[in-house]
Order: structure tokens, then C-alpha cells, then sequence
């Protein structure tokens, strides 16, 4: 018996690889880059630097169209200025990226991986300019007509204030009858948001301050006991505040310590925020909701919206925006093996980690660079020895956490600082590297 062979001339077939797809990515923080190749194992990243200039976009647009099929990556919308008309001129797609509606295990957004991410070809979803592929989603999809995508969402929305799962996720609770005092009458929670951040810059059209927020609160609400709660990246340090909350003290109770937003909600009649994803999560839990801006969850007949947007109108029940916004839309991840995974399996594995009583990882100081005798560090690595006294000096600007940073990479910590200031100091103390 002869084993049979390939006809002659036959070459037998050999199986290739996947195509990798060439993706230039804009203004992606060098800690996220390995975290993308991990999520993103089908694409072969190109990381444009940071805070390129405008000028040098037509080199890398010339770059861009030597590429076969090539897609452009940005991070929210810090994009060149031509991009998006060179995107469209050349039909490249283009995806808006930014962190999901569940974040991270830590009360901030400061170097943790995130656990899920957006990616949108419209536009950054919280841009109320032109609508976004979640705007779009929300606008058409037939969520009557998916009966089983509506009970995941009910089931969801159950788990979500069940187990406290938030956004941004802090195990910690807070003697609440101590901070907030006892009841007397309404009470209205004022939420703060970092007020330079893109959210409120593209998502609301009229300028607008969280000492504003409070005075209109106040204003609408008069007898009622207001309540502010600074944004968690402000207590932590992590950005900074562009208004003083002194400056509203006597017109509200300032919350100064940590408290998770599951708690904040307990006790609390009515809720008022520019564009926060908190006023969702205050709409999952049945209260009020003013929103002074046009966030993704306005518009469809569940808040009391202070900017209208003619592009919505659809009722939507509060299981459909979440059906939307948390099961179709975003995508959710394992940060440590970059393995997809579903909406219900991160937020367990968010509970499992709480479960443990474990504290977060967090950057430890660490020796930094190797010294050496040239390179970007000075003759014989000089700068290596301003090292701990700068360590100092951003601990004080910022916290211990960015200090840590700092440490592990000066040169890289202070070039990808968003602060134009702070980055050219960087440059005259690291002119190299």
C-alpha cells in the first residue's frame, strides 16, 4: 500500500500567520504601550511620541501612507489637528480610545492598568459635538427586541449596587453618620470633576466650574443640606484643582476623605454634576439627576438635562443605556494576560479582589536607571545624583505615588507630563534622552 503523495508540482499548503495590523498610535503614555500589545495582540503598534508637534504630523502622515491598510489608535482626543481630515481624505480608519465605564481597583486613574476600554470610530463618546458610535448604538439599536440582553443588563445593574462596583473601585468604607450628619431634610450631593478634563471641555458647551455646580444647587435647593465631593483624582492628588472649594464652603459640607461613590449615594435625595459617569450611577440606584453638560446618559427621558441635544429624544429605560453603554460598547480585559474577557467576569473579579483584602500594587521606589559614565544622565551620570532631591520636590507638587514614578524613569516621567511648564523643565534639567 502506497502512502499517497502530493500531485507533482504540488506545493503542500503552509499555514501563515495572522496579519498583523499596522496601527499608529497617538498620545499613548509609555506605561500603556506594553499593556496595549498585550490587549491588542493582532496589531502591530507604531507609538507616535508624545506631545509631538503640530509640525511633525506631515512626516508621520507621509509614514502612515507608505503602510499597507493602516489604522490610527488616539487617546481620547488628543490628536493632531490634520488628523482627522488626513484620516477621512485617505480613508484610514480611526479609533477614539478611552478608559470604559469600569476602570480600575483603585480610587484612581493614575498608572493602573484599566480593565476595560472604548473604542470609537465617531468620536470620544463624551464629546457632545457629533455623535459617537455609543450615541449611535443607543439611538437605533432594538433592545425590545433582544429580551435576554435586558435581563443580563437587569442582572448587572443588580450586581453593580449589590457588591459597590464602581468606576473607579475602593474597598474602604467611611463612618457615614459622622461625615454626613444626621438627616433633617433633603440632601443633594454635588460631584466634582476634574474641571480641565476633556469630559467637561468637549461634553459641555457652556464654561462652567464645580464652585459653580454647588451655587446652583444651593440655588435650586434652598434649605436642603448640600453636599460636595471632590473628584477622586484631586484627593489623591493626582490632578489638580482649578477652583478652590473654599471659596463654596458656606454654601455646602465639603467631603475631604476618600468615599466610594456607592456609598456617597446612601441617604441622598438628589444628585447634580457637569458630565460625570457618577449621575449614571446615581440614575442605576433611582434618584435624581441634574446634569449641567450633555453626557452619554442625557438625552434619552432620564435626567433633568440643562443642555439639550436634538440629536437624542429616544426614551430609553434605564436597562437599555446600560445594555448600551456597559455590555455592547465597551470592551473589558485581563491586565495581566490581555485575554478579553465579558462584562460579568471583570466585575467579579473585581468582588474576588476585594474578597482578599489585598491592597493595590503600587510603583515601589525603585534604583531607576543604571548609572553610566555618558549617555543622557551627564558625564560620568551627574544627574543621577539630583535624582532624590527632585524625588523631594515631586513629592511635594504631586504625592509619593509620582515620586515613585519619577524614580523609576526621570527623563521619561517628566516628557510625558501633560503640563507644557513642567515638561520644559524636564528638558532644560534632561536636555538628552
Amino acid at each position: 500500500m502506497h502512502s499517497e503523495q502530493p500531485f507533482a508540482g504540488e506545493v503542500p499548503a503552509v499555514s501563515q500567520p495572522p496579519k498583523m495590523i499596522t496601527t499608529y498610535a497617538f498620545h499613548i503614555h509609555g506605561w500603556k504601550q506594553e499593556l496595549f500589545k498585550r490587549y491588542f495582540p493582532d496589531r502591530a503598534f507604531v507609538f507616535v511620541p508624545m506631545y509631538a508637534r503640530e509640525s511633525d504630523f506631515e512626516g508621520w502622515a507621509a509614514r502612515i501612507l507608505r503602510e499597507a491598510d493602516p489604522q490610527i489608535f488616539v487617546w481620547s482626543l488628543r490628536a493632531p489637528k490634520r488628523l482627522k481630515s488626513f484620516a477621512l481624505e485617505h480613508d484610514i480608519p480611526v479609533f477614539y480610545i478611552e478608559d470604559g465605564f469600569i476602570r480600575s481597583v483603585v480610587a484612581n486613574a493614575s498608572r493602573t492598568p484599566p480593565l476595560s476600554l472604548a473604542l470609537d470610530q465617531g468620536t470620544a463618546y463624551f464629546d457632545c459635538r457629533e455623535p459617537s458610535d455609543l450615541e449611535r448604538l443607543l439611538c437605533c439599536y432594538d433592545f425590545d427586541g433582544a429580551p435576554e440582553l435586558l435581563a443580563r443588563a437587569s442582572a448587572g445593574i443588580r450586581f453593580l449596587l449589590d457588591t459597590g462596583v464602581s468606576k473607579y473601585n475602593s474597598g474602604a468604607r467611611a463612618d457615614l453618620d459622622r461625615l454626613y450628619g444626621p438627616k433633617s431634610g433633603k440632601r443633594v450631593l454635588v460631584i466634582g470633576q476634574v474641571e480641565d478634563d476633556a469630559s467637561i471641555q468637549f461634553g459641555c458647551l457652556s464654561p462652567v466650574t464645580n464652585n459653580d455646580l454647588v451655587r446652583l444647587a444651593a440655588r435650586e435647593n434652598p434649605g436642603a443640606q448640600i453636599i460636595y465631593k471632590p473628584h477622586p483624582d484631586i484627593l489623591n492628588r493626582v490632578r489638580l484643582a482649578q477652583s478652590d472649594p473654599q471659596d463654596v464652603q458656606h454654601l455646602c459640607q465639603i467631603i475631604k476623605q476618600p468615599l466610594s461613590l456607592s456609598q456617597a449615594f446612601e441617604t441622598v435625595d438628589h444628585v447634580y454634576t457637569i458630565t460625570s459617569l457618577a449621575g449614571f450611577e446615581a440614575l442605576l440606584r433611582g434618584l435624581k439627576v441634574t446634569v449641567y453638560g450633555c453626557p452619554f446618559y442625557a438625552g434619552w427621558g432620564l435626567t433633568d438635562d440643562r443642555q439639550p441635544n436634538d440629536r437624542r429624544g429616544r426614551a430609553l429605560s434605564i436597562e437599555a443605556l446600560f445594555a448600551g453603554a456597559y455590555l455592547l460598547y465597551p470592551r473589558y480585559f485581563d491586565p495581566q494576560s490581555g485575554k478579553s474577557l465579558s462584562f460579568e467576569e471583570t466585575v467579579e473579579g473585581i468582588s474576588r479582589y476585594f474578597a482578599t483584602r489585598r491592597e493595590p500594587d503600587l510603583p515601589r521606589h525603585s534604583p531607576g536607571p543604571k548609572w553610566r559614565a555618558w549617555g543622557p544622565y551627564g558625564v560620568l551620570g551627574w544627574r543621577h545624583l539630583i535624582t532624590p532631591l527632585l524625588a523631594m520636590i515631586v513629592s511635594k507638587i504631586g504625592n509619593s505615588h509620582d515620586a515613585a514614578i519619577f524614580r523609576q524613569d526621570p527623563i521619561l516621567f517628566f516628557r510625558e507630563l501633560s503640563n507644557p511648564r513642567f515638561r520644559l523643565i524636564g528638558r532644560i534639567i534632561y536636555p538628552f534622552g
